[in-house]
């Protein structure tokens, strides 16, 4: 099973791969550049050839690029949704340096007329998703605050079913925003599995962000826990390393540990519980 967290890249992709192989990581996610800014990073032909050959030796798979949050894509201002498309189409040129992974982001809000922030999102993907390209971009489920899109899976099929290229995308679980949404994965989590596949497809499930909730069930609040020390539990976890329908999908911790160890003493956890 792929089980990673998220790590910073500042010292390059090989430094972050070796990290993730000290903490018994064999993925990790990472930001595409700065999560409140804009800069993109200039690529290190050096460092990636590094990281390839690393990769290679110690079976780091799937890795996932979290795009910024200040991407909005469904923004009512037009220079915000330009942003959105700029960021898209340079981190997906990066991403063709470390072939065949996922890009993940936030499908962002629009305070005036959802309907038509859905419809932002989509021309844009419709704009930068290309045939060629190797990266799979990856919507991620939301807790449903405020006036974000994707807080349910009508809404995620509403979007794959206006997208031209649906082989280049796919979905991110995140086990907080999911059960902040309303959806039990604690108490019914083959319901939700089976909700899913029968609204959007569990073939488009691609990655999973795991995250305890510290906030109770339909909260539609966004706010992380470590692992078992919040309202979802210890159990819940042990239940979805262990799905037989999600054992290819790779985990990403987004949990707030102090330090990289603390994801180490996760990731020990979760392989402990895998039958």
């Amino acid at each position: 099973m792929k089980i990673g967290a998220h790590l910073s890249i500042s010292k390059g992709f090989f430094a972050a791969a070796r990290e993730a192989i000290s903490i018994g990581a064999n993925t990790f996610q990472y930001f595409s550049r700065n999560p409140r800014g804009g800069a993109k990073r200039a690529p290190d032909e050096k460092d990636f050839a590094l990281f390839r050959e690393f990769a290679t030796e110690n079976n780091i798979e799937q890795i996932l690029a979290h795009a910024p949050y200040t991407l909005n894509p469904a923004s009512t201002t037009r220079a915000t949704r330009e942003f959105a498309k700029i960021c898209f189409q340079e981190d997906l040129e990066a991403l063709e340096y470390l072939p065949n992974n996922l890009y993940v982001f936030h499908p962002g809000s629009n305070s005036e007329n959802k309907s038509e922030g859905m419809s932002f999102i989509v021309n844009i993907l419709n704009e930068v998703l290309t045939a060629n390209q190797t990266t799979t971009v990856l919507f991620e489920t939301m807790s449903g605050k405020g006036s974000e899109i994707g807080r349910n899976f009508l809404e995620l099929k509403d979007l794959f079913n206006n997208i031209h290229l649906k082989e280049k995308i796919g979905v991110c679980f995140d086990t907080c925003h999911l059960y902040s949404a309303g959806y039990d994965i604690k108490n019914n989590l083959d319901g939700v599995l089976d909700k899913f596949d029968n609204t959007v497809g569990l073939k488009y499930l691609r990655a999973i962000h795991l995250n305890d909730s510290m906030h109770d069930f339909a909260s539609n609040k966004d706010r992380h826990a470590q692992i078992g020390k919040g309202s979802l539990g210890i159990e819940t976890f042990a239940k979805i390393v262990n799905h037989p329908s999600l054992k290819n999908v790779p985990l990403y911790l987004e949990t707030p540990v102090e330090t990289v160890q603390g994801y180490g003493e996760e990731i020990a956890l979760l392989r402990s519980m895998i039958n």
